[in-house]
């Protein structure tokens, strides 16, 4: 099961790619273009930091942090061994959006984001989202269907 989690990540990844190359081809040179009047636009934004531009001059620093995440993420994949198709889910996002990511910031040294919602300010992009959801369902997962929330200190008892 790790090995499809892992190839199914990296077609998030592959999809987030041409995605951009399709946005730094087409969307960059006229900015940005309404798609639904007041609600969505699609809008080129090179950030070059985290959520809303928040660090801006800390590249470095969110590659070795996607690195450390997508490394462990990994190795709980093939240790752990776990079954749940939430849990695979939740991996399958955050590590092909974090792989997303990543490859615009080593390449680029920004991420390219085109994706603006009229009730969301920042603008975001196709891996922002699949990490988001991913960790969601993670925190879902680790909540409510695993036994990390549940595990006791025996020499509490």
């Amino acid at each position: 099961m790790p090995y499809i989690v892992l190839g199914l990540s990296c077609l998030v990844a592959l999809a987030d790619y041409i995605i951009k190359i399709f946005v730094i081809n087409n969307l960059k040179p006229i900015s940005s273009l309404v798609v639904i009047p007041g609600l969505f636009s699609l809008t080129y934004v090179e950030n070059r930091g985290a959520a809303f531009g928040m660090l801006s001059d800390a590249r470095w620093v969110f590659i070795l942090f996607t690195i450390v995440v997508i490394v462990l993420m990994v190795y709980f994949l093939f240790t752990k061994r776990i079954e749940s198709k939430l849990f695979n889910i939740s991996a399958i996002l955050i590590i092909g959006g974090g792989i997303g990511n990543l490859i615009d910031r080593i390449f680029y040294g920004y991420v390219v984001d085109y994706l603006s919602i009229s009730f969301f300010p920042p603008v975001c992009n196709f891996a922002d989202y699949c990490i988001t959801i991913g960790a969601g369902l993670m925190v879902i997962y680790l909540m409510f269907f695993s036994d990390f929330m549940s595990k006791k200190d025996n020499n509490n008892e």
